[in-house]
């Protein structure tokens, strides 16, 4: 990870004090992502990281969670949650700095591939994401899909699953 500014912004793991304005700015995306509580946003705060302009404005987010892989450490998937970036410092680069840095942490991790559930698919495919089918990710359906109270179910949500392999060639 790269905590050095471009155009102003930094890219950082996230810190105690980040936790309200990380869950404000995920609930300013409500109708995209699913709201975290302040809990949730410090039970997990080392998977997240933010972007925060020169003023002190967080401006940016993402988390991830890990997927086990029962009896095969090797392949585990690491899905990529709450990634939101303010309306107007879309277009700067932000996004993308931020899910290349957590991309980053994940490879240091070991994990095999990244995922996400997304509305925005231009964005992940320009990162190099690919689309797969949503039974390739039935973990994340049956442990939080099902829960959603948006969508009657996990297929009829319009989210796209997406995928990027992070083993090294």
């Amino acid at each position: 990870m790269n905590d050095d500014a471009h155009d102003g912004v930094a890219i950082r793991s996230a810190r105690t004090s980040d936790a309200r304005r990380i869950c404000a700015l995920v609930k300013t995306h409500s109708s995209q992502l699913i709201v975290r509580s302040l809990g949730n946003v410090l039970k997990n705060l080392d998977r997240f990281l933010v972007a925060e302009s020169p003023d002190g404005t967080l401006v940016g987010t993402l988390a991830y969670e890990l997927w086990p892989e029962i009896g095969d450490e090797h392949s585990t998937s690491a899905e990529l949650q709450s990634v939101c970036v303010l309306e107007s410092w879309r277009g700067r680069g932000v996004g993308r700095r931020l899910v290349e840095a957590q991309l980053e942490r994940l490879r240091a991790l070991g994990v095999a591939q990244a995922v996400v559930l997304t509305f925005a698919v231009d964005f992940f495919s320009d990162i190099g994401f690919r689309e797969i089918e949503k039974r390739a990710v039935m973990y994340k359906l049956y442990t939080g899909c099902i829960n959603c109270a948006k969508h009657e179910n996990p297929f009829t949500c319009p989210e796209k699953a997406m995928a990027l392999s992070l083993t090294r060639t």
